[in-house]
C-alpha cells in the first residue's frame, strides 16, 4: 500500500468515527459552549389514565423544558435527558418509578406528582437521589431529607384557604378524601379559619374516587346553612364530580342552592342573601376545570379558590409560555393554567439553576443535593419567593419541616376566569404551625 493511499485510509477512518460519536450522543452538544460534558439524567412520574388524579401534563412540560434547553446547547453544555413514569396512583407503581430512576442513574427526580411519598421516598433516599419539586401532596415530601419542595403543598394551600374563607363564610362544609392524608385537612382548614375568630368546618369524609357524590353534597349544602354558607371541596380530579353533584342538587326555598357559586358581580363580600358559596384549591380547581365547565356559565363562578402561584394571566409565567408555545405546541397535556405543569416548570428551574451553579463537567445526584443544602438561591422569576432550603429557611412545622415557601394567592373566579382576589402573595407559615 502506498503512503498516500494509507494516509487517505487513515482520513477517511478519523471521519467516520467523529462522525460516529456524534450520532450516538457522545462529544459536545450542538451549541454547547463548554467541552465534553457528561449528559445528565433526570426522571419526571405523575399518574395518568387512572379512576382518580391524574396529571399528565408534568411528565409532558418536563420533555418541553429539555427540547428547549438542549436547543440552546443544554443546561451548562450538559443535555437533559428526561425519562418519564406513570405511577398509576398506586404505592406499587411509585415505587417501580423510584426504582427505575436509580436503575438508570437519574440524578433527580423533577416536578413529579405522587401521594405515595413512603413508596417512593425510600428507594431515592437508599440512592441519594434529590427529590426536587413534588407537587406536594404527600407528608414524605415535607419530611425527607432529601425533598426539596416548591411549593407549600396541600398544608399551605388548606390552611390558606381557611384565612381566604374566614371573612366570607358564616359556615363552612369541607368534603375531602376519605384517606390518610386528607384526615390532616380539617385541622389546617380550622387553622385558618381561627385566625378571624371563626368556629371550625363541619367535615365530611369522601371516597376518593367515586362516581358521584349526591349525598355528600346535599349534607354539605344542608350543613353549610342557609346564609353566608360555603362549600369547599378537595378531592383532586374528583372535585368536578362532586360539584357536578351539588349542582343537580333539588332547588331548595327561597332561591337557595342554585348553581352554587353565587354572584360576585359587586364583590366579595359574600353576603348573596343566602346563596351557598362553592370554594376550593389549586390543583382540585383550576383554568382548565373552569374552562371544560363551561367557562363563565361554569357551576364554578364566583367560586374562592387558593393557590400557590400567580393566577395564570400573571406576566411572570411569560418564559414558560414561551417555551410551551415554541416546543409544546400541539401538546395538548400541556396546558399553561394547570398547576402541575406549573410546578413541574419552577422545579426545572431549579434544577437548571443548580446545574449552572456547580459549573462542572459531571453532575451526580449528590453534588447537587449537597448545593441546594448549603444554601443555593433560586430566583423564580416571581413566581415564588427566592427558594433556599438551608436549615434555618425550613419552617419546621409538625408533620411538614420542609416547607420553606409558605406563601399562597387568593384568587376567585369571575366572568369565567381565575383572577386575583387580592395582589401579591399570603404567608401562611404561622398559620400552618399553629394547626394541631
Amino acid at each position: 500500500m502506498t503512503g498516500r493511499r494509507l494516509t487517505s485510509l487513515l482520513a477517511y477512518i478519523t471521519t467516520s468515527a467523529a462522525g460516529a460519536s456524534l450520532l450516538t450522543g457522545c462529544g459536545v452538544l450542538p451549541g454547547a459552549t463548554g467541552g465534553s460534558r457528561e449528559p445528565v439524567t433526570v426522571m419526571t412520574w405523575a399518574p395518568d389514565q387512572t379512576r382518580a388524579t391524574n396529571m399528565p401534563g408534568m411528565p409532558a412540560m418536563a420533555q418541553a423544558f429539555a427540547r428547549w434547553v438542549n436547543s440552546q446547547g443544554g443546561i451548562d453544555g450538559h443535555e437533559l435527558r428526561v425519562l418519564t413514569c406513570n405511577e398509576h396512583n398506586s404505592t406499587a407503581g411509585a415505587a417501580a418509578c423510584a426504582r427505575r430512576a436509580v436503575r438508570e442513574n437519574a440524578v433527580a427526580v423533577v416536578g413529579s406528582y405522587s401521594q405515595n411519598g413512603r413508596a417512593f421516598m425510600a428507594p431515592l433516599e437508599a440512592a441519594g437521589i434529590p427529590y426536587i419539586g413534588g407537587y406536594g401532596i404527600s407528608e414524605d415530601e415535607f419530611t425527607s431529607p432529601l425533598s426539596y419542595p416548591v411549593n407549600g403543598g396541600q398544608a399551605s394551600l388548606i390552611a390558606g384557604h381557611g384565612i381566604q374563607l374566614a371573612g366570607s363564610c358564616r359556615t363552612v362544609s369541607l368534603v375531602r378524601p376519605d384517606t390518610l392524608a386528607g384526615d390532616r385537612l380539617p385541622e389546617l382548614l380550622n387553622s385558618g379559619l381561627r385566625k378571624a375568630s371563626h368556629r371550625g368546618a363541619v367535615d365530611i369524609p369522601a371516597v376518593e374516587d367515586a362516581a358521584e357524590y349526591t349525598a355528600q353534597a346535599s349534607r354539605a349544602r344542608e350543613k353549610a346553612g342557609e346564609k353566608q354558607g360555603c362549600v369547599t371541596a378537595v378531592l383532586g380530579e374528583r372535585t368536578q364530580t362532586f360539584f357536578d353533584s351539588f349542582r343537580r342538587l333539588p332547588e331548595q326555598e327561597e332561591g337557595e342552592g342554585g348553581r352554587g357559586g353565587g354572584d360576585v358581580q359587586g364583590g366579595d363580600s359574600g353576603e348573596e342573601n343566602g346563596a351557598v358559596r362553592i370554594s376550593s384549591v389549586l390543583g382540585s380547581v383550576g383554568q382548565p376545570v373552569i374552562d371544560r365547565t363551561g367557562g363563565a356559565h361554569s357551576p364554578f363562578e364566583g367560586a374562592f379558590v387558593t393557590g400557590w402561584y400567580p393566577e395564570a394571566g400573571d406576566r411572570s409565567w411569560a418564559p414558560m409560555r414561551k417555551v410551551i408555545q415554541e416546543h409544546a405546541f400541539a401538546d395538548n397535556r400541556v396546558d399553561p393554567a394547570d398547576a402541575g405543569v406549573q410546578t413541574t416548570w419552577i422545579a426545572y428551574t431549579v434544577l437548571k439553576d443548580v446545574i449552572e451553579a456547580l459549573d462542572d463537567d459531571t453532575i451526580s445526584a449528590s453534588r447537587i443535593a449537597h448545593a441546594l443544602d448549603r444554601g443555593e438561591r433560586i430566583d423564580t422569576g416571581g413566581l415564588t419567593p427566592t427558594l433556599r432550603w438551608k436549615y434555618e429557611d425550613l419552617l419546621g412545622a409538625p408533620g411538614y419541616p420542609r416547607i420553606v415557601n409558605h406563601e399562597v394567592t387568593f384568587q376567585v373566579v369571575r366572568k369565567g376566569r381565575l383572577v386575583a382576589q387580592k395582589p401579591g402573595f399570603v404567608d401562611v407559615g404561622e398559620t400552618v404551625l399553629s394547626a394541631p
